[in-house]
């Protein structure tokens, strides 16, 4: 692990953010961005630059902060580790009361 992979935005954040490709069994560094404090997570999935990576475990209905704010309910639940994305996450931003 020479490199970081993902980043850490905001310290209370439940996700990283990909900065290049992960590969599912891959033991992957990742960053915060203010403190510049190291994560050591090993993915579940492929994950792609962009993408979300869990970095605590989340149950169905909790829900999930990335970037500091609540960007969505837990669908289903989520390992560390695991990618997060539409499958396992209803975004807030669609969410319109319903």
């Amino acid at each position: 692990m020479s490199s970081h992979k993902f980043l850490l935005h905001e310290a209370q954040d439940d996700v990283g953010v990909a900065v290049q490709d992960i590969k599912a069994g891959e033991k992957v560094m990742g960053v915060d961005i203010h403190s510049g404090e190291e994560f050591h997570v090993t993915a579940n999935h492929d994950i792609q630059l962009g993408h979300k990576i869990a970095l605590k475990s989340k149950k169905q209905g909790e829900n999930l902060i990335k970037y500091g704010e609540n960007v969505g309910k837990v669908t289903q639940d989520i390992k560390v580790g695991d990618w997060v994305h539409t499958h396992n996450l209803k975004t807030a931003r669609w969410d319109y009361g319903n």
